[in-house]
C-alpha cells in the first residue's frame, strides 16, 4: 500500500458517522506532512459529520485528485516534495472543481497572497482554534457552492428546439448551456463542479446526439437554434 496515502483508523461507531457523513457532506481531502496536524484535522472535520482522506505529501495527492473530486481540499503551504504553492500550480486550482484552502504555521502577507493569486479560495493559519478552522473550511464550501449555481445559473437557456435535445440528460442540458455561452471546458467545470475529463465525455455525449461532426458545428447548431 502506498504510504503517502492514509486514512486514520476509528471505531466501528466512528467508521459509520463518517460514512454518513460522506453522504451527505462530502469527503474532504488533508495534505500534510505533519501527522499530529493530519490526525487532528481528520478528527475535527469528522466530528463535524465529513468523511476524510489524508495525504502526507503533495505528490501523491496530486496523482489522485486529477481524476477524483472532492467536496474541499486542505492543503500545508510548507511540504517535501511539491509544496502548497506547488500543488495550487499542478492542478490550476482556480479551476479546479473544488475549493483548494491553504493551511500553514506562516500568516504573513507575502504568503497569503501568492496563495490567493495562484487559486487558493482561502488561507488558514494553523494557529486558529478548532472551532475556527471547521467554520472557515464550511463557510468556504458554502460559498464555493454558491458562486457554482450563480455561475452555473448565467448561462443562457436552450431552444428545446435543437434536434436531439430531448435525449439529453439534465447534465448534459446543464454542460451544453455552458457551451452555449462560449465556457472553456475548464470554465464548465468549475462552474458546475465537475472535473475538465468529465466536461470532455459529456461533450462527445453531446456532439453524438445532436450530430455535430465537431465543436464548431456543435456552436452552429445551438446557436442557429437559438436564434431561431
Amino acid at each position: 500500500m502506498d504510504q503517502s496515502f492514509v486514512t486514520a483508523t476509528d471505531s466501528a461507531s466512528d467508521q459509520r458517522v463518517a460514512a454518513a457523513g460522506a453522504a451527505s457532506a462530502g469527503e474532504i481531502f488533508i495534505v500534510d506532512d505533519d501527522f499530529d496536524m493530519r490526525e487532528t484535522l481528520t478528527a475535527l472535520l469528522r466530528k463535524a459529520g465529513y468523511a476524510t482522506a489524508a495525504f502526507t505529501d503533495g505528490v501523491s495527492f496530486v496523482r489522485l485528485a486529477r481524476d477524483q473530486t472532492p467536496a474541499c481540499v486542505l492543503v500545508d503551504l510548507c511540504m517535501p516534495g511539491y509544496s502548497g504553492i506547488e500543488v495550487l500550480k499542478e492542478l490550476d486550482a482556480s479551476s479546479y472543481p473544488a475549493p483548494i484552502l491553504i493551511v500553514s504555521g506562516l500568516g504573513d502577507v507575502l504568503n497569503v497572497v501568492r496563495a490567493i493569486k495562484n487559486g487558493a479560495f482561502d488561507y488558514i493559519e494553523k494557529q486558529l482554534d478548532p472551532e475556527t478552522i471547521v467554520s472557515r473550511v464550511v463557510d468556504a464550501m458554502a460559498e464555493w457552492t454558491k458562486l457554482r449555481q450563480r455561475n452555473a445559473s448565467a448561462a443562457p437557456p436552450l431552444s428545446p428546439s435543437i434536434p436531439g435535445y430531448h435525449q439529453l440528460t439534465r447534465r448534459e442540458r446543464e454542460v451544453l448551456a455552458q457551451i452555449a455561452a462560449a465556457a472553456s471546458n475548464k470554465e464548465t467545470a468549475r462552474n458546475l463542479g465537475i472535473s475538465p475529463r468529465t466536461v470532455e465525455i459529456h461533450r462527445g455525449r453531446i456532439m453524438r446526439k445532436l450530430g455535430a461532426k465537431n465543436s464548431v458545428d456543435l456552436m452552429r447548431i445551438v446557436m442557429h437554434r437559438n436564434a431561431a
